[in-house]
């Protein structure tokens, strides 16, 4: 399978950057590029969408926000070779920052995006100032897990309509209201050249290999070693990061900050996104500062 075509009516990425391999990356961007450098990286299967409410605040506080696609995500090209591991992802974040001019970047990730924020900076690759990690932890539910790769996997051939790709939202997300307006879908699928709606991201995506356990044992190592500013904000409701897990990461990295957003499921920022950035922002002001905003 090749990647579709961009629908009309989708938001064109502000910028796009050379990652690693050949890989092109797509990004957004908010606030005056001599603030702070923050970059947002997205879940699995989402875009930078995902941080559009939350670019947009972070931008309004002094900060310059950067959203990126994961590579074989939304306007990011493809692997060539199908490597969406997350070392792959690691060297494309390396290669955006360089061509954002290398300052030390607070980095903010949630899950897959997290996960790739935590190696970054527990592996040595990425000097951050701060980390913010969303619903990542080493030790994930493997039901919760589950849930979210049957997702993934399911309509491989497609939807006919946008209405059938609501429908599958829907019936994954429940506790969410079904939009009325699907012009908002645009961005999650592409056309494929049988004229079926395709998700925006590489089947293969979902091909690479993937153990919970040797996952845990790398992660475990990172949180180890995280020395710089850390908080950890997880949604109340999740069902992929419990107060176990939590308790683990808590007792792997003891000086991070816990923030626990109540009414919020895995897609902590997209349910609660006022939550999410006033937690974002008070961490932020006491650990890298605007220059001339003093937080009272």
């Amino acid at each position: 399978m090749k990647q579709g075509k961009r629908l009309a009516g989708t938001p064109n990425p502000m910028h796009m950057w050379n990652g690693a391999d050949g890989v092109s990356i797509a990004g957004d961007a908010w606030g005056d590029p001599g603030g702070p450098l923050i970059v947002l990286l997205h879940g699995g299967g989402q875009t930078r969408h995902a941080w559009g409410a939350t670019g947009e605040m972070l931008g309004g506080a002094g900060y310059f926000a950067v959203a990126i696609d994961a590579r074989g995500h939304g306007d990011s090209t493809w692997s060539a070779n199908g490597d969406y591991s997350a070392d792959s992802m690691v060297r494309d974040l390396k290669c955006v920052l360089a061509a954002l001019g290398g300052q030390r970047p607070v980095l903010i990730g949630a899950s897959m995006g997290g996960m790739t924020s935590l190696i970054a900076v527990g592996e040595g690759h990425v000097d951050a100032s701060a980390l913010i990690l969303v619903d990542i932890v080493p030790y994930s539910e493997p039901a919760g897990v589950a849930r979210i790769r049957s997702f993934m996997e399911q309509n491989a051939e497609g939807f006919d309509s946008l209405e059938a790709v609501a429908d599958a939202i829907s019936q994954y997300r429940p506790q969410r209201a079904r939009p009325s307006n699907l012009d908002g879908l645009l961005k999650n699928v592409r056309l494929a050249d049988d004229g079926r709606y395709q998700w925006h991201w590489d089947p293969r995506f979902m091909a690479r290999p993937f153990d919970l356990t040797q996952r845990y044992q790398r992660l475990s190592a990172c949180a180890r070693r995280l020395t710089l500013p850390t908080l950890l904000v997880r949604g109340g409701s999740s069902d992929v990061v419990s107060e176990a897990g939590v308790q683990d990461f808590l007792g792997l990295c003891t000086h991070a900050e816990y923030v626990n957003v109540q009414d919020a499921g895995h897609m902590v920022a997209g349910d609660r996104n006022d939550v999410f950035g006033q937690a974002a922002i008070g961490f932020l002001s006491r650990n890298v500062p605007v220059e001339g905003i003093v937080e009272r």
